[in-house]
């Protein structure tokens, strides 16, 4: 098993945004890694004090990922990326996982690159 790790942000906290982000983010994920869903075994999610509108899942399950999904809010830290949407995936699959930061959330871990 490995964990995936990913992140995006949205510009305005509504449902419509954070479902998006979350689909989009899912995707890209999948995407980069040739997940097949089957191999997914579970997401944890965070997003920051400042998203209320809504909990990311069901932009996950539109993108047909049916798995458990528990959301959380992320640590309140001073100074930290505001409406930033974080996913970790548990995956059953062997291979270099490839993290993936989109938006403004690529400042969060310039070291990872779409070409990573």
């Amino acid at each position: 098993m490995i964990a995936i790790r990913g992140a995006i942000t949205i510009e305005n906290d509504t449902k419509e945004e954070v479902f998006k982000a979350s689909k989009e983010l899912i995707q890209e994920i999948v995407k980069r890694n040739s997940i097949d869903e089957k191999n997914i075994i579970s997401i944890i999610t965070t997003c920051t004090k400042d998203i209320r509108s809504a909990y990311p899942g069901p932009g996950i399950r539109d993108a047909n990922i049916d798995v458990p999904i528990l959301s959380m809010q992320e640590m309140d830290v001073e100074g930290a990326l505001n409406l930033c949407i974080r996913f970790i995936l548990h995956v059953d699959k062997d291979i270099v996982p490839k993290h993936v930061y989109l938006k403004k959330a690529v400042g969060l871990r310039p070291d990872y690159k779409e070409d990573n």
